[in-house]
């Protein structure tokens, strides 16, 4: 599912303190439960009917996205279809709006900068998102990176020796998302212990209760994020790194094992650096959504209607 902001041009709203929702502002967050199953063909979003003065759409979405086009340039396995999905263009046709798009995890990361619109000038910054995979992005000097097709901070297909020759989402092996997303995490304890485990929370319950296995599966996920993100803190020079995500909820367990892991890897100038959690909360994707209009292309409505396949 996508993260989408309708709103006016105009400062989002991690930038000021909480207000009533006076004109010439950004309308405010509406929680609205999605269909099931979601139609791509399903009639103009929601949202639109009780938001006045909607001038332009800001989406947040999984996947590869390249903000230039606005097409999903790639995505795993865990989103069949998705890949090459006119993601801008066919909102944009349904909702008679211009729309700007970006990766879910780097608009979340958007609102631990500084500025009003999603940057922070002189700062390097790495936000690693370890859930149901393992996303990222990347800032320096402020300003967010994208890169070839959109592609810039995926950082759960780094290559991990952790991983070993486990294959990943993409299709290739040995990356981080093999051993260090939830899943790969419970698929690791099960070809362990040779017991079968639903979820990482039956996972992380096993280790709290002294399971060698379940243990050594959660450190084996959180020393392997913990080196990749030290490694890239060396080599970006970074200044703040965050680690968001359902994983870290886990616990101390996790937490303990990737900040040694992390602090291990570092260089003597950036001893200091720790990783820290996200400020945006659960909202960081939506509340990043906001910025897009403002700093990301704008895709228009075409004269001829359409929706993404």
């Amino acid at each position: 599912s996508a993260s989408t902001w309708a709103g006016r041009r105009s400062p989002p709203p991690w930038s000021r303190p909480a207000a009533p929702y006076w004109p010439g502002t950004p309308c405010p967050p509406r929680r609205r439960r999605a269909p099931r199953p979601c139609s791509t063909r399903s009639p103009t979003p929601p949202a639109l009917s009780w938001a006045p003065g909607v001038t332009a759409i800001g989406v947040a979405a999984a996947g590869v996205i390249d903000p230039g086009t606005g097409t999903v340039t790639s995505a795993t396995d865990t989103i069949r279809g998705w890949a090459g999905t006119a993601l801008a263009a066919g909102l944009a046709a349904r909702a008679g709006l211009p729309v700007a798009c970006d990766n879910d995890v780097r608009a979340a990361a958007a609102t631990e900068l500084p500025g009003p619109h999603g940057d922070g000038p002189g700062i390097t910054m790495i936000y690693a998102a370890v859930g149901t995979g393992v996303g990222g992005a990347v800032a320096v000097d402020g300003r967010m990176l994208h890169g070839a097709a959109g592609i810039a901070g995926h950082l759960g297909h780094l290559p991990s020796p952790e991983a070993g020759r486990l294959p990943c989402t993409c299709g290739a092996t040995g990356h981080l998302e093999a051993i260090a997303a939830g899943p790969a995490i419970t698929a690791h304890y099960t070809r362990m212990s040779g017991t079968p485990a639903d979820r990482l929370e039956t996972v992380a319950a096993r280790a709290a209760g002294g399971e060698p296995h379940a243990t050594a599966a959660i450190v084996l996920g959180a020393e392997a994020t913990g080196r990749a993100l030290g490694g890239l803190a060396n080599t970006l020079g970074a200044d703040r790194v965050v680690v968001g995500g359902g994983v870290p909820r886990i616990g101390s367990l996790y937490l303990d094992a990737l900040h040694t892991a992390f602090t291990a890897e570092l260089m003597p100038p950036l001893r200091k650096l720790r990783p820290v959690p996200p400020r945006g909360g659960p909202d960081a994707a939506v509340l990043g959504a906001a910025a897009l209009t403002r700093t990301l292309p704008l895709h228009r409505p075409a004269r001829t209607t359409g929706a993404p396949r």
